[in-house]
């Protein structure tokens, strides 16, 4: 069970507390790109993890869907999502059906990276497929060079070649703030659909 492209893989961390990447928190450069948003914003969160993110964005008044392919994974984020647990679905991230609006915005933490390499070129194709011209893929790129993983890291080259075809880089800094496992590595980035 080492493939990460699989839910058991996830299961078997969240269910062994094996979860280095959850800051049980939600990062300071998260809060501040959510209060600039308007509250009819469409935002999705994959690969949703416990999400802490989740309630964060529902909390100041936008329209946010989390999403995770782990059962496990799952039944963590509702019972961390309080009032707003309604708001997680246990779906795949490259099969579900968003309905009827494109999203205004992605949020990234610790997905792309989570991804084996040879799902990436999908990741950037199911990203432009989701957002609508002008829709925003914002959040924490993990940087490094270490083919092993997960965390798979990438590099600057590499990110702008798969989302150059269909995005453009409209921010990028190094992270407010950071893991251990991501430690001098993530970068606050905002892709912006054309």
């Amino acid at each position: 069970m080492q493939d990460s492209s699989l839910p058991e893989f996830w299961d078997s961390r969240y269910r062994d507390h094996v979860t280095p990447w959850d800051a049980h928190g939600v990062p300071a450069d998260l809060r501040a790109f959510a209060a600039t948003l308007p509250a009819a914003a469409r935002v999705l969160v994959p690969g949703c993890g416990s999400a802490h993110e989740l309630r964060c964005l529902a909390e100041t008044g936008v329209d946010v869907l989390a999403i995770d392919f782990s059962i496990s994974a799952v039944e963590l984020a509702r019972r961390n999502a309080g009032p707003f647990a309604d708001r997680i679905r246990l779906a795949d991230f490259f099969e579900f059906k968003p309905g009827p609006r494109p999203f205004d915005v992605v949020y990234e933490r610790a997905f792309l990276c989570a991804l084996p390499r040879k799902l990436w070129t999908r990741y950037a194709t199911r990203m432009a497929e989701l957002l609508g011209p002008g829709g925003r893929l914002a959040g924490l790129f993990f940087y490094r060079d270490d083919p092993k993983g997960p965390p798979f890291g990438t590099s600057a080259e590499e990110l702008h070649a798969l989302l150059d075809p269909a995005f453009d880089l409209v921010e990028d800094r190094a992270a407010a703030e950071s893991l251990a496992v991501f430690r001098d590595g993530e970068r606050w980035q905002v892709w912006r659909r054309r």
